[in-house]
């Protein structure tokens, strides 16, 4: 096979496959993000491998350096620095390549973030949205959360250490009520899954953690009625209530954003 697309270990360096290891083995050329960071787990397992860079700024060049030695029939391994390529890491770009110029590729799954936090948090696993790494900034978060309020299923999604305790306040604003885990550094010596709403969770995080993190949250609500809950707002207003505390109330009471049920009532 001339390009095997490999999972490595997201933390746990004994969370290879036989399969993984067999590849690496076998390849001529191992493509990482981080040759230091692969070398660690070639050690690990006895395998001495030629590294070569693959990372997200280099990714177009080192493409088309190594395209045209796959159609020759050279034999390559493409691992992320933890997971599966190509997901939220480089990667795509070379598979599309390859497939495009009918160089034969191989996918060998193995750990991920993803379905190991899914499945930690506890909540039903039939069905899930995975959207990669969060917005940045308020208003793009609040516009994110609102697009998932009726979402009735798990969100997965990655986020960084020192964003968490921005990114719980901004889903706490907007959907105080909602079930939500924080997953850090899973497989590893200091694992923690944490369960809550969203609120618990932003005073639990209200500094940020160490380590990998993966956000989990829990299903939506489908069935808010926001025209409801926004004539309650008015009822609440109507009777003296501040609206911000009006809207507090009743996003609390129904599931329905905050923000939105603030803004919708002005």
């Amino acid at each position: 096979m001339a390009l095997a697309v490999c999972a490595t270990p997201i933390g746990n360096l004994d969370d290879v496959t036989l399969r993984v290891l067999e590849e690496l083995r076998s390849a001529a050329v191992i493509l990482c993000e981080d040759t230091r960071h692969t070398r660690v787990l070639l050690d690990r397992h006895g395998i001495s491998g030629k590294l070569v860079s693959y990372h997200e700024h280099n990714e177009a060049k080192r493409a088309a350096e190594v395209l045209p030695r796959m159609e020759a029939g050279e034999r390559f391994a493409l691992v992320s620095d933890a997971g599966m390529p190509a997901i939220s890491d480089p990667g795509a770009r070379l598979v599309a390549g390859a497939l495009e110029r009918g160089v034969p590729v191989t996918v060998l799954p193995g750990p991920t973030a993803v379905d190991t936090a899914l499945v930690a948090s506890g909540f039903p696993a039939e069905r899930y949205q995975f959207v990669g790494f969060l917005p940045r900034g308020a208003r793009a978060l609040a516009s994110f959360w609102e697009e998932l309020a009726s979402w009735p299923h798990p969100v997965v999604a990655f986020e960084s250490p020192r964003r968490l305790p921005a990114t719980l306040r901004s889903l706490a604003d907007a959907q105080p009520a909602r079930e939500v885990a924080v997953c850090r550094e899973l497989t590893k010596k200091f694992e923690e899954v944490v369960r809550g709403t969203a609120a618990e969770l932003a005073a639990r995080f209200a500094e940020a953690p160490k380590g990998e993190i993966t956000l989990v949250l829990g299903p939506g609500s489908p069935s808010v009625d926001v025209g409801a809950a926004i004539e309650a707002v008015g009822e609440l207003v109507s009777a003296g209530l501040p609206r911000r505390q009006a809207a507090d109330v009743v996003s609390r009471l129904t599931g329905a954003s905050r923000n939105e049920l603030y803004r919708r009532t002005l």
